[in-house]
């Protein structure tokens, strides 16, 4: 029995410099049963087209990327960062094309309404994409970006989804 409670989005009160830069999230997208999830600590959260959203970035290289472009729905799931840190790592450096990445960092993946997320979280935030974006080098205004991020040329590309659910403990 999940011990999740909904929460507005507007009585959500946290830094995303922190929850996100500093101690990471799991983004979990589902295709044909297969769950695979990824750690990121870029991204935000904002207001655009009239709803609350998050956005992620997710290089083409990545297997999570296969799967949140099959499915309408992601979620974002923030884990305690001391207790779960190394998962967080061990999810950020294995492919989960490789192996089954969520049982080998001991989490457990949950499903409301159809989306998958970490049952281990302290807060999940489940997303409807609204947008996808090829992030390219044309568009990049500053001139060190390409060459401090993106040595391999392996670019991302930036996704919106609409929050249609905030979950906290």
């Amino acid at each position: 029995m999940s011990t999740f409670q909904p929460m507005r989005a507007d009585s959500f009160d946290f830094s995303p410099f922190r929850m996100i830069g500093k101690e990471w999230m799991l983004i979990t997208a589902e295709k044909d049963g297969k769950v695979n999830s990824m750690t990121a600590s870029w991204g935000g959260l904002g207001v655009i087209w009239g709803k609350n959203v998050a956005y992620i970035v997710v290089r083409k290289s990545r297997y999570t990327k296969e799967l949140i472009d099959s499915s309408d729905t992601f979620s974002l799931s923030f884990l305690e960062h001391k207790k779960y840190g190394e998962a967080l790592n061990y999810m950020g450096t294995v492919s989960g094309r490789d192996e089954d990445k969520i049982k080998g960092a001991g989490v457990t993946v949950d499903h409301r309404e159809g989306v998958p997320y970490i049952a281990e979280a302290s807060t999940v935030m489940l997303c409807k994409k609204m947008c996808c974006q090829p992030i390219t080098p044309d568009n990049f205004i500053a001139n060190d970006i390409d060459k401090q991020w993106y040595p391999d040329k392996d670019y991302h590309d930036l996704y919106i989804g609409e929050i249609v659910e905030i979950l906290t403990r």
